[in-house]
């Protein structure tokens, strides 16, 4: 027998559900996920618009969620051919989003999330007592993902990094993502290079006035009054929206945390971070038109692949491209009041499409970003 195959040991082909403390045991980092959510979030896509001259529509949405993680009781087992069969553990879940002011449907997406063990074949080693997560998504327009990362443990509250004003963005604190910033980026440099995934991602605190020529795409601007060349959701439709949380919804999140701390609560808890592309570039400083480029930075997540796909119609309109997130699981301790299970998000999707309708018109990635607080609910 081979050598690398002694004491090897077959995951076996009946499988049954152990007890409920095993399977959360199995989950790991994960197992907190387990259970129901119902929370708040906003959320800022801009799409194409057919009848639109400018052919950009800016859609905010302050929303209204619920998501159910329900754990899959047995192993799932991988069969290895390169080294030894692995087992993998998981939940699936169902996420629902409505506009919090109309109740209208915005997003529905099944999906499962699920851990696994060292490999060496291909080569993958988790953090330091860290954990390799996927995500496995569908969303009903037309796309599939997977996204691969790692999840690691945490003490403090995932605030902005230190020295970074709320008003001009920052790195929260244990993600692996510096931005989630929404300036729409030019992917003509980059599809001239050759590079495919796009320009690098701006930096928080950049605006899209101050990025472009001519105070950039006036969707963007808050203080731009809608009109037939500035479509976008009215502001009336949006109360409590500003333009800083527009340049960086991430300070939605920002708020809760701000106003728990003020209240004597101690976070703690796990840090999910997973991407669809295993590097994404992003700029270092804010970007000033007219100023030199900042230096730009990678970040390189422990993966072999995942990736993004799209329906036809998709890929010729507005494809996905990128995706990446943040989850915290937060668990919050008061030295009097209960202590809460709280989830909070922050998600970057950059679509792909044209400024304009018009044959030639340079192709611009147009980050779509997601973020909620969401708490554990009754069932």
């Amino acid at each position: 027998m081979d050598d690398k195959r002694e004491g090897m040991k077959r995951i076996p082909s009946e499988r049954f559900s152990p007890s409920n403390e095993e399977v959360l045991e199995n989950l790991g980092l994960l197992a907190d996920l387990a259970g129901n959510w119902q929370g708040e979030g906003f959320n800022l896509v801009a799409r194409p618009d057919f009848e639109d001259t400018s052919n950009v529509f800016l859609e905010l949405n302050l929303t209204s969620e619920t998501t159910k993680f329900e754990p899959i009781s047995s192993p799932v087992p991988n069969r290895g051919f390169g080294q030894v069969d692995i087992n993998l553990f998981g939940l699936t879940y169902l996420q629902k989003i409505q506009d919090a002011e109309t109740g209208g449907a915005l997003h529905i997406e099944p999906g499962i999330w699920i851990n696994q063990p060292q490999t060496s074949d291909p080569p993958l080693i988790p953090p330091a007592n860290g954990l390799l997560v996927s995500r496995m998504a569908n969303i009903p327009h037309g796309n599939s993902l997977l996204a691969q990362g790692v999840a690691t443990r945490f003490n403090g509250p995932p605030t902005l990094s230190p020295g970074t004003e709320s008003k001009s963005g920052g790195n929260p604190a244990f993600s692996l993502f510096p931005s989630f910033n929404t300036t729409a980026m030019d992917l003509a440099p980059a599809l001239a290079a050759g590079v495919p995934l796009g320009a690098p991602v701006f930096s928080a605190g950049t605006s899209e006035a101050q990025s472009k020529p001519g105070g950039g795409f006036p969707e963007y601007t808050l203080t731009n009054p809608v009109s037939p060349t500035n479509t976008r959701t009215p502001s009336a439709d949006i109360p409590n929206v500003h333009q800083h949380m527009v340049n960086d919804p991430v300070i939605f999140l920002q708020h809760k945390v701000a106003k728990q701390l003020e209240q004597g609560y101690s976070f703690s808890g796990v840090a999910l971070n997973i991407s669809t592309a295993p590097e994404i570039s992003f700029f270092d400083a804010p970007v000033i038109f007219g100023s030199p480029l900042p230096s730009t930075s990678v970040v390189s997540l422990v993966q072999a692949g995942g990736g993004a796909e799209n329906l036809s119609f998709l890929q010729q309109n507005a494809t996905t491209t990128l995706v990446y997130a943040t989850f915290w699981i937060e668990r919050l301790t008061h030295p009097t009041l209960p202590t809460i299970i709280q989830l909070q998000y922050a998600q970057m999707v950059m679509l792909n499409f044209p400024a304009r309708n018009i044959p030639g018109e340079p192709q611009f990635a147009w980050p779509h970003v997601s973020v909620a607080t969401l708490k554990r609910t009754f069932g």
